[in-house]
């Protein structure tokens, strides 16, 4: 399974030395981990969360339905054979700015609420997510407040 996300990426996931760059597609990689785990949270990965995912990778990545669609499969195998979300985290924290960080922030935000639902496992995983991403709790109701205003502007 590395070895597909490896060839698909060329790269690890994370550098062997300091020296050596982290890929654009490893953030991408780690983003979609973390996007997934949201999903999940609540043990119900809806069609609706499927799309909105789907099309939230296309969208913030450039990427054709069929591209989007192998990312989102490794992303998640590599979910699938992880421990935990620090090596992800401390990916994006390492090279996400505050803004990327925060449109991060506002898919995860998107996705959790694309089912009309949130679940305490979802705002539990939500709040975990952005403190190891380092974004400030006043960061992330905003974020929250601005996704949750416009679901309310569409229904």
């Amino acid at each position: 399974m590395l070895d597909a996300i490896r060839s698909f990426f060329g790269t690890s996931m994370a550098p062997e030395s300091p020296e050596e760059e982290v890929g654009e597609q490893d953030v991408r990689l780690a983003a979609c981990v973390l996007l997934i785990e949201i999903a999940h949270a609540d043990e119900d990965f809806t069609e609706d969360e499927r799309q909105h995912l789907s099309s939230a990778v296309r969208r913030q990545y450039g990427l054709d339905e069929d591209e989007a669609d192998q990312l989102l499969e490794l992303a998640e195998q590599a979910r699938a054979s992880a421990v935990d979300l620090w090596q992800f985290t401390r990916l994006i924290k390492q090279n996400y700015s505050l803004g990327q960080k925060m449109v991060l922030a506002e898919v995860m935000w998107g996705l959790v609420y694309s089912d009309g639902e949130l679940s305490s496992h979802e705002e539990s995983l939500m709040r975990r997510v952005c403190h190891l991403l380092d974004l400030a709790p006043g960061y992330l109701a905003d974020v929250r407040k601005r996704v949750e205003s416009g679901r309310d502007e569409s229904d």
